[in-house]
């Protein structure tokens, strides 16, 4: 009855119904929102407005297409008296209030997208008079309440996106009686719950999307029933369990698998060997444990494999088996196992991995071995992440031939040998570590061809020569670390052309003179750790480095008064000039006040300062008095 009353009232409208709800659309968008809607007034034909569309045989309104017009304000709720729209279409825009609910009043709609908007309150429960439609899009607002069980009544549907808004509550099971959905896209909510079972009566589905909600129990089983899909996206959920061994025989035509941010536990299936169209599988941070299945080398088409912090391997020798494996996968562009429990000999057949390959990621393991002589075959490589293993041996000069390289980080293994000449090359740098290594001998001049580095750390190692002036010419840098080593000479005069420098570690090594004035120059300076070398004379002129937190100038041969502009460094937490040849009094006031923030200790000519400071006061000396006869 109702649908016959909504058909009736339908044609009673006429073309005038049509162009009134419009020019009542427009009056509620913001007045300095409206210029893209210049041509809806009664000068211009109704069908030429722009954005609308006419039918061919009543002249009525049927597609209102504002999406991108920058529009504001609030929906009218008007918009229910264009009885004849198939198609509405006001995404992309900043349209507020509610979704009026007189659009339920649209019973011809097979189309309605107001994504990316500003909408709030509740997703409207007429909407089940609109059966006719298709495709629903309600994504990238701030709806509230629960996801309506009505919405299952709408069997027609292909396409339902309620992503990125506030929903909460568990899934309606009613859900399951949409058999003609192909695309379901929940991610980015807080719905929780168990997914229904109901829902596996979705068996046309090819992409179903709940990332980032709070779902949880056990891998849903209704899920397994779903072989049509292609794209499922169950990451930063609880979910908990252990996925089934034929996992790949139940979905076998996945393409991209994510369930990151887990609990899942248990084994890899081996049978995702199965999905031969597999490009994307990603598990981090989950509890899996076992060995990483060598059958993952059969898929052709892989491009993305992530299994991040897990714990997979035993530190036994075969822990690195598939990485062999993995050679067969001519496609792989992303390789990451970083923060597992693997073991066993880097193997040289990395080198054979993809040239496609722009990520490689084992770092956090318990890798041993060497990085192969022929690590620069991976020529696309742009990201070589290695630290925290157990590598030794040399870096190989090949390491130049990865022109693409933009970070490169080995830090904390026990690789040894010269710092390669070759690394000069890699002109596209952006992050070098190498700290916590046993490097020697002499830092390349050729680094400063990295003009896009900004992040170079080299200890502690065992360096030795002077800091190459050539590093002075990379104004990129931001953190320079050259800490514990055993480098020589002064620090460059021209180290003020760093004016990014935020952190400069360089203490602890053998370096002497006098700090350079142009140290001041470096008005990005929060951290200046110079403590342990043989610097002398006075502190230059540093006091427009105003950002400084933390300063240690200890265990050097300074000397001259101490700066009382420290005093006024708001962001100063730590000052250390102990165990140098300072003189004079300390100053009292501001940061000075505090001796959990400054240390004077082991400076024998030094007097005054708070009482903290436990230092000897200081004297002047007294008139002279003259004996009155």
């Amino acid at each position: 009855m109702r649908f016959a009353i909504m058909l009736l009232e339908a044609y009673r409208f006429t073309d005038e119904t049509d162009m009134k709800a419009l020019l009542d659309v427009k009056s509620q968008v913001f007045e300095n929102k409206q210029v893209a809607l210049s041509s809806w007034n009664n000068s211009i034909p109704l069908c030429k407005w722009k954005g609308v569309t006419c039918g061919l045989k009543h002249k009525r309104v049927t597609r209102l297409d504002l999406a991108g017009f920058q529009l504001g304000g609030m929906i009218s709720p008007s918009i229910g008296n264009l009885s004849f729209l198939i198609l509405l279409d006001l995404s992309n825009n900043s349209f507020a209030g509610t979704i009026p609910s007189e659009v339920g009043n649209l019973f011809r709609l097979h189309y309605l997208d107001v994504g990316l908007n500003v909408l709030g309150g509740r997703i409207p429960i007429s909407l089940v008079n609109c059966s006719r439609l298709l495709n629903l899009y309600l994504y990238s607002n701030n709806l509230e309440g629960s996801v309506p069980s009505e919405l299952g009544s709408l069997t027609k549907l292909v396409n339902l996106s309620l992503a990125i808004n506030n929903l909460k509550g568990k899934l309606p099971a009613s859900l399951g009686n949409l058999t003609s959905l192909i695309r379901l896209s929940l991610r980015s909510n807080r719905i929780e719950g168990e997914i229904p079972g109901e829902i596996a009566r979705l068996n046309q589905m090819i992409l179903l999307n709940l990332e980032t909600n709070k779902f949880s129990a056990g891998f849903p089983l209704a899920i397994y029933n779903l072989s049509s899909l292609k794209f499922l996206y169950l990451n930063y959920n609880h979910f908990s369990g252990c996925l089934r061994s034929d996992f790949g025989k139940l979905l076998p035509n996945l393409q991209n698998l994510n369930m990151d941010g887990n609990y899942f536990r248990g084994v890899i299936p081996a049978t995702l060997a199965n999905i031969s169209n597999l490009q994307k599988f990603a598990i981090t941070n989950n509890n899996l444990t076992g060995s990483i299945p060598s059958g993952l080398g059969k898929l052709r088409n892989l491009r993305f494999l992530s299994l991040v912090n897990n714990f997979l391997g035993g530190h036994s020798f075969g822990d690195l088996e598939f990485l062999g494996a993995l050679t067969n996968c001519t496609q792989l562009q992303v390789l990451s196992v970083i923060g597992n429990r693997l073991g066993g000999q880097l193997p040289a057949s990395i080198t054979n991995l993809s040239i496609n390959l722009l990520v490689l990621g084992l770092e956090n393991n318990f890798i041993a071995g060497s990085i192969p002589r022929d690590i620069g075959n991976l020529v696309s490589l742009q990201t070589l992440l290695l630290k925290e293993n157990q590598l030794t041996g040399l870096l190989p000069a090949s390491i130049g031939k990865l022109l693409q390289l933009e970070d490169c980080d080995l830090g904390s293994n026990s690789i040894s040998g010269e710092i390669p000449f070759s690394i000069g090359n890699l002109t596209r740098l952006d992050l070098l570590s190498l700290l916590n290594n046993s490097f020697e001998g002499t830092i390349p001049q050729s680094l400063g061809n990295c003009s896009s580095l900004r992040y170079l750390w080299v200890g502690p190692n065992k360096l030795f020569g002077t800091i190459p002036q050539e590093i002075m010419q990379i104004k990129s840098l931001i953190y320079l670390d050259m800490s514990d080593n055993s480098l020589t000479g002064s620090l460059p005069k021209d180290v003020g052309r760093l004016e990014n420098l935020v952190d400069l570690w360089i203490g602890n090594n053998k370096l002497s003179g006098q700090l350079p004035h142009s140290l001041g120059s470096c008005l990005s300076m929060e951290t200046l750790l110079l403590h342990g070398n043989y610097f002398y004379g006075a502190i230059p002129d540093i006091r427009g480095l105003k950002g400084l937190k933390n300063v240690d100038l200890s265990n050097n041969n300074l000397s001259g008064s101490i700066p009382g502009y420290f005093a006024n460094f708001s962001s100063l937490e730590y000052l250390n000039l102990s165990i140098n040849n300072f003189e004079g009094s300390v100053p009292t006031e501001g940061k000075f006040q505090s001796a959990n923030i400054v240390s004077v200790f082991g400076n024998k000519n030094l007097c005054g300062g708070i009482k903290e400071l436990n230092l000897k006061p200081c004297f002047t000396e007294a008139p002279s008095m003259e004996k009155k006869e």
